[in-house]
């Protein structure tokens, strides 16, 4: 099948060897402005960023496309509704390889705690003085996990094993904690449950003030569940201790491109990186060989049945109608 893929890059290129379709790779994002690239081409492959509105998806239609392939889990950045009034078929990849986003999530945190990012800049430069890098053992501490999906669950065995109490908040399980309950307990909150309307801003003022004075925030699920503005405020205060983000909420402007020589437009962000208390990985969490291929074998599984069938196999399908508000079953 004809697909255009769009926001590729040179792994994308890497991953996606095939004989069995036609695909032309595009580097630029899809939206409004980009839309008609995809004209003639039966089938869209989109990434994270892409934006999939009503009006790209009115555009996508009336260029002959059918079906659109997600080369993620997540699905916050296509608008379903729109997508089955005009009877197109959407599908992505469930489950890529939840492990690589568990892993980097428990990395966040021990590099963050331990100040590693900073003890590596200094040796650097020939510093070998400790001051400033005090941590703390994990060990008796409590991580509170908002979303028990499948990262969140291995998120949660990874942490049992260091011996940290763990807590959840997800309405998908019967003896879940309340989110004010788990933020006022917990020295270290991750967030692992997918944006919707419900979970945007999830984490704003009046939660950053319900946690504990120095607790460490760690977010590797979507840049909207956390209100920057308010983050900011919390880390200038000294009420937030530590953030770590492997995504944000402007994210779509700077991730995945090379900015290095360029003024950094978002204000906001550029005052986050300037903290020592803050690590930011651009969507990162993802990017294992393993991840990579599952993505790439899914992806083309699906196109191939859109091709046979017109319907991608059942897990993959949307609308998704499975999950709660805050549950991370479609991680």
């Amino acid at each position: 099948m004809r697909t255009a893929f769009f926001s590729t890059h040179r792994f994308d290129r890497d991953s996606f060897q095939t004989n069995e379709h036609d695909i032309s790779f595009f580097e630029a994002s899809l939206d409004d402005s980009t839309s008609s690239l995809a004209t003639g081409f039966p089938a869209v492959c989109a990434f994270v960023n892409d934006r999939l509105n009503t009006a790209v998806l009115h555009k996508l239609k009336a260029g002959g496309t059918q079906y659109i392939v997600l080369r993620s889990a997540g699905f916050n950045h296509v608008d379903l509704e729109s997508a089955t009034q005009l009877g197109l078929k959407v599908a992505r990849v469930p489950a890529y390889s939840p492990n690589s986003v568990a892993e980097h999530t428990v990395g966040l945190m021990l590099c963050l705690n331990r100040k590693l990012h900073r003890a590596y800049a200094r040796t650097r430069e020939h510093n070998f003085l400790l001051d400033g890098l005090l941590g703390f053992d994990f060990c008796g501490r409590t991580v509170g996990l908002v979303g028990a999906g499948k990262i969140g669950g291995l998120v949660q065995k990874i942490m049992q094993a260091f011996g940290c109490r763990v807590l959840v908040s997800d309405p998908a399980l019967p003896d879940s904690l309340e989110l004010a309950e788990l933020l006022s307990q917990s020295d270290i909150v991750s967030l692992h449950c997918p944006l919707t309307p419900a979970t945007h801003h999830l984490i704003g003022r009046a939660q950053l003030a319900v946690m504990k004075p120095g607790a460490m925030l760690i977010n590797t699920g979507r840049g909207g569940l956390i209100d920057s503005r308010a983050v900011l405020a919390a880390l200038k205060s000294g009420q937030l201790g530590a953030l770590g983000l492997d995504v944000y909420e402007e994210e779509e402007s700077h991730f995945f491109r090379d900015l290095s020589d360029k003024p950094l437009q978002d204000d906001i962000l550029a005052r986050l990186l300037t903290f020592p208390n803050v690590l930011i990985t651009a969507h990162q969490g993802f990017f294992t060989q393993e991840a990579l291929a599952n993505i790439a074998r899914t992806t083309l599984e699906n196109l191939s049945s859109f091709e046979r069938k017109g319907e991608a196999p059942g897990p993959n399908r949307l609308p998704y109608h499975g999950a709660s508000a805050l549950s991370s079953s479609s991680e």
